[in-house]
């Protein structure tokens, strides 16, 4: 990659859009390429209403991988509903961070590239429902509204380095 590196020797590489656009399917791919880790956002999130505590607990992971040091988070329990153990970052060439909120504007500097994915709405819900069933669809209008307002206020979309549309 000819960008220079972001997280002390290391690179980080962003894949955010809606829910259902196909981020996941986006980073493992890229991980497959180049045998980078990959940090799913889903881990982050505090529950359903927990879209900015998720994108906060980032600056505890690339912080301390800007210096050299492992950064950490705390792994969200989606069945118990609580925050569970904390996961260990170690600094590596490449990581890769998915999820929706995982090209917020405030971690710009540590970024060294940030795809957008995305997908008609009808497309995004059959597909997160497909998914995750009766656990997302009680929640969907919910999490859309707050991503909605996320990417608004964030601008991802046009700061992205690169889109695609599934």
């Amino acid at each position: 990659m000819s960008r220079p590196a972001t997280l002390g020797p290391g690179r980080l590489i962003c894949v955010d859009g809606p829910a259902g656009s196909g981020k996941t399917t986006l980073a493992a791919a890229l991980a497959e390429m180049t045998q980078a880790p990959v940090i799913h956002m889903d881990d982050l999130y505090d529950g359903w209403d927990g879209l900015a505590a998720g994108i906060a607990q980032l600056e505890t992971i690339l912080l301390p991988l800007v210096e050299g040091a492992p950064g950490s988070y705390r792994r969200y329990d989606w069945h118990r509903g609580t925050y569970a153990e904390t996961v260990m970052v170690p600094p590596c060439p490449l990581l890769v961070i998915e999820g929706v909120g995982s090209g917020a504007a405030a971690y710009d500097g540590f970024r060294t590239a940030l795809a957008w994915v995305d997908a008609p709405v009808e497309v995004r819900k059959r597909r997160g429902i497909d998914r995750d069933g009766d656990t997302f669809a009680p929640h969907w209008d919910a999490w859309a509204a707050a991503e909605t307002a996320h990417f608004a206020e964030s601008l991802t979309a046009a700061r992205a380095d690169v889109v695609v549309n599934t």
